[in-house]
């Protein structure tokens, strides 16, 4: 129950179901639109919330549902159920594409079975009954006409018009020609009069042949003249179409007969295509406001996570303005009631407005612009007092309108009611509104009642704090800049700023001291409080936000230190790696050589001098590996010079010659960015870099600038595209992602019968920068996302 009845309006609930309208593709969708309204039983609630978000993620990540052809056919097939009655051409031929239809849709969700079974009840057990669209397509053609040979006498006489327009064309052509050459026509060609094609004779030979004179210019020089012969043959030509749309009638009465026993299915498969329609603008309408679907609760409970309001949130979005703040709060069994104070244009009626709408239509069925966290219950009864209600013919005053809803309220609330009331109190004299308004809202809140109250008054906000079940909650304000920041803080009431605002509009100070005399010394203690509690919570919000943004800094830092210490382990894997070859490469070749030599001593026969000769071979091979180990533990000891390396510098590192910039100094190591790897080197195992090497070394470095990194977006979309352009758009974008080290890629190919998936998953295996892919969770989209993981 909504009371009054003009709240739906007030609180923009008919704004939204016609912006919904605007999104239905048939009169009968736009119907059920119109019907629209809140349910109180919580399992509708739930299936229609998980038809539309099941639609929603369909027209999201899904190929496009085969809609193209939704007509207003209920009233045909009504037409049809009356005996001896019969349907036109282009009726039969838009029931044969609404039929089309009807069968895409559900071969389309017969391949997805289960995936999304809350829309699959919309046409559980309904058949596909194609003798219907045979029995029309044998008649009907596509372009909505009669074919020819749709029956054998039809054909027949369709033949013989065809040859006697023929026979009478080539008549009058050759008694033209004559008459021509005779000089008898008037300026011009053969024309139509009466439907009759005619010769034009001047008027003077119109004797000269014979037939029938179907008109005369306007100066009467000419005659226009249908010639005897043909007259007859035009007779015969109307006679056979008489008889053809005779056939025609006969044709189209037995189809008709033929359809009538079909009459009950017609009118299921109508029903499917209004309610699809229905659901899919629901569902576009959703994806225009971003929204979602919200937990559901038994109680009668409201928690808003990051809620926008839907109709605020599309006009910002049209003017280009910001993006809408958004509002969090809790109203349950234990804080039933928020009573928001705060200043004039500060967001208190956006609030109670936004929580009003979006519970309309939570309990309506449709999806809220909120987070998938949030959680909404049920109630029963919604009472708003919203605007100016006073009303001549009823001889009702502002304030007699407001005082006979809070009659209402009263006497008809309870705990399943959600009660919107703006600006609480005002309209009479504040020395006796406000202790009227205290009274009501102790007997609504021993009601039990839910809701949000906004107010200026101060006698409210001090009931509030000493009662139970009463919140304050206040919209913030900033007092240093003079303008609101339209975030709610429950907890304490917010003063009203009144002074501030008309001080920084340009109110002469006299007239603010005067006012301020005015005011009594408790109210002006209460006011002030109240702009001292407000400094502080906006203090304490400003100190909650710089804790969040530090918070998501260290978790930054300490993810880039995860980062750096796996590539620190697979860094020394490596050089293990390398480090184990490199000896079993020194031990083959010293076995080769150790087997050559011997074979040598035995060629020579154990020869002194060649013997001698041999081993001195040897021995300097030795030495040889030897000396290396030692010239690189010399090169590793060496440093360029003796002065201090500092962050920023660049440097060359001494084993492998790379050159790169210190970033960060730990003890004796130096952690080097190599373009956008890093790495840990000791200080003595490199050498600075100065001067020309220095500016050389800059040059080469080409890191990613930041703006490159926030442009990247880890998506790409190559739905309907070629193997081709798909498999080129993605290596752009996998090109990037790995160039500026991005850990994944999104790619939405669809499903369709797989050929793409699989082409893109076969190219994949051959990008050595991807080490695995998957799909999607199955609610997501499945196995028409495939998520690829990049080194």
């Amino acid at each position: 129950m909504i009371y009054p009845k003009n709240a739906v309006d007030k609180l923009g609930y008919t704004d939204i179901k016609a912006l919904i309208k605007e999104k239905c593709l048939s009169e009968a969708a736009k119907e059920m639109v119109d019907k629209i309204q809140p349910q109180i039983k919580l399992e509708l609630i739930d299936r229609y919330l998980r038809q539309a978000n099941e639609f929603k993620n369909l027209l999201v990540n899904d190929a496009a549902l085969p809609v193209d052809h939704i007509y207003p056919i209920k009233g045909i097939i009504e037409k049809a159920k009356v005996e001896g009655a019969f349907l036109f051409e282009d009726e039969f031929y838009r029931i044969l594409l609404s039929l089309r239809t009807v069968y895409a849709i559900i071969r389309y969700f017969n391949e997805r079975e289960q995936q999304y079974p809350n829309l699959e009840l919309l046409f559980e057990h309904l058949p596909i009954e194609k003798s219907i669209v045979r029995s029309i397509e044998q008649v009907i053609d596509e372009r909505g006409k009669m074919k020819e040979n749709a029956s054998r006498l039809l054909l027949d006489i369709t033949q013989q018009i065809s040859k006697s327009e023929q026979e009478a064309r080539k008549r009058i052509d050759s008694i033209y020609k004559q008459a021509q050459q005779n000089g008898w026509t008037a300026d011009g060609s053969l024309t139509i009069r009466d439907g009759r094609l005619c010769i034009p004779i001047l008027a003077e030979n119109k004797r000269k042949i014979k037939g029938l004179i179907h008109d005369e210019s306007a100066t009467g020089q000419t005659a226009y003249i249908e010639p005897e012969e043909v007259f007859h043959l035009n007779n015969k030509v109307r006679d056979l179409e008489f008889e053809r749309r005779r056939e025609v009638i006969r044709i189209l009465t037995d189809l008709t007969s033929t359809l009538r026993p079909h009459v009950p299915l017609l009118l299921a498969y109508h029903g499917l295509l209004t309610k699809l329609d229905f659901v899919r603008a629901k569902a576009l309408f959703a994806l225009d406001i971003d929204a979602e679907m919200p937990e559901l609760s038994k109680e009668a409970e409201i928690r808003l996570v990051n809620a926008k309001h839907p109709l605020l949130t599309l006009s910002a979005r049209q003017e280009g303005h910001q993006s809408v703040v958004p509002l969090n709060l809790k109203i349950d069994a234990i804080d039933r009631v928020l009573l928001v104070s705060g200043p004039n244009a500060g967001g208190k009626s956006v609030c109670m407005k936004t929580v009003g709408l979006l519970q309309l239509m939570f309990q309506s069925g449709l999806l809220i612009p909120c987070d998938p966290t949030s959680k909404l219950g049920l109630f029963k009864q919604f009472f708003a007092d919203i605007g100016d209600d006073q009303s001549i013919d009823s001889d009702l005053s502002t304030y007699s309108a407001h005082l006979s809803k809070m009659k209402h309220f009263t006497q008809f609330s309870n705990a399943r009611t959600l009660v919107l009331i703006d600006e609480f109190g005002t309209g009479t004299d504040p020395q006796f509104g406000g202790p009227i308004a205290e009274a009501v809202l102790e007997v609504l809140n021993k009601k039990e009642i839910r809701g949000v109250i906004t107010t200026h008054y101060s006698n409210l906000k001090v009931f509030a704090s000493n009662t139970a079940g009463i919140e304050n909650a206040s919209m913030l304000f900033d007092n240093e800049q003079m303008k609101p920041l339209y975030i709610l803080q429950t907890g304490k009431p917010g003063s009203s700023y009144a002074f501030e605002i008309a001080q920084n509009i340009g109110l002469p100070k006299e007239v603010l001291h005067l006012a301020k005399q005015k005011i009594g010394v408790q109210q002006k203690k209460v006011d002030t409080l109240l702009v001292d509690l407000e400094r502080e919570k906006k203090e304490i919000y400003d100190t909650k936000t710089a804790i969040s943004l530090r918070e998501k800094e260290l978790l930054n830092q300490q993810s880039e230190v995860k980062e750096l210490q796996t590539y620190l382990d697979e860094n020394r894997h490596s050089l293990l790696k390398e480090a184990k070859e490199e000896a079993r490469q020194i031990i083959k070749n010293a076995n080769k050589l150790v087997e050559n030599t011997i074979s040598e001593i035995k060629q020579a026969k154990a020869d002194k001098e060649k013997t001698k000769d041999l081993r001195v071979g040897l021995q300097r091979a030795s030495d040889s590996l030897k000396e290396k180990p030692k010239a690189q533990a010399k090169a590793t000891v060496v440093q360029a010079s003796d002065e201090p390396i500092a962050i920023g510098d660049w440097v060359r590192i001494l084993e492998t010659g790379n050159e790169a910039q210190v970033i960060e100094i730990a003890k004796n190591n130096l952690i080097l960015a190599l373009g956008d790897l890093r790495t840990v080197v000791k200080k003595n195992k490199v050498e600075k870099l100065r001067g020309k090497e220095k500016a050389k070394a800059v040059k080469k470095s080409r890191p990613i600038s930041a703006e490159s990194v926030a442009d990247f977006h880890p998506e790409v979309d190559v739905r309907g595209m070629r193997t081709d352009d798909a498999l080129q758009k993605i290596e752009t974008v996998l090109d990037r992602a790995v160039m500026i080290g991005y850990p994944s890629l999104k790619i939405i190919h669809g499903k369709g019968d797989g050929i793409l998936r699989r082409f893109i998953r076969d190219y994949l295996r051959k990008y050595n920068q991807v080490t695995r892919f998957e799909d999607e969770h199955a609610n997501r989209g499945g196995d028409g996302i495939t998520y690829a993981y990049l080194d």
